[in-house]
């Protein structure tokens, strides 16, 4: 699958651990979190960035896209974010408020917001909306 290791297009397979390009920048990377066909990293200053296959929206990108190196995901940008989760097909992540935001295939009810439809953007799930 496109991107899964975050290389660059056409790197399928590496067979010793080997460092990411360094698109975060400065930030180094204080979390991670993988399904099988994507990959997302949280940097230290609370930004996002994810890589992979961009199925039903789980890259959060606002597109179904596939990503062969990390990209930061600009819809959570200011929210600092403080730990991320990845399941099959969606995304957590948990805001330094307590908030949560969710993103992905909606199947099932699985990101939260009381339906079965599916975020192509990270979407506060109310029940945890700050103040409540």
């Amino acid at each position: 699958f496109p991107g899964l290791l975050g290389h660059g297009e056409g790197v399928k397979q590496l067979k010793t651990p080997t460092r990411l390009p360094t698109l975060l920048g400065d930030e180094r990377a204080i979390g991670v979190a993988a399904s099988g066909l994507f990959s997302l990293a949280l940097s230290a200053d609370g930004a996002v960035w994810s890589w992979g296959c961009g199925g039903p929206g789980e890259l959060g990108h606002g597109d179904k896209e596939d990503q062969w190196q990390p990209k930061k995901i600009e819809a959570l940008a200011g929210k600092r974010v403080v730990a991320v989760s990845a399941g099959g097909m969606h995304n957590l992540a948990l805001t330094a408020d307590g908030g949560v935001c969710s993103w992905g295939d909606g199947n099932d009810g699985r990101l939260g917001h009381g339906n079965r439809e599916g975020q192509l953007l990270p979407k506060k799930i109310e029940m945890w909306a700050t103040g409540q």
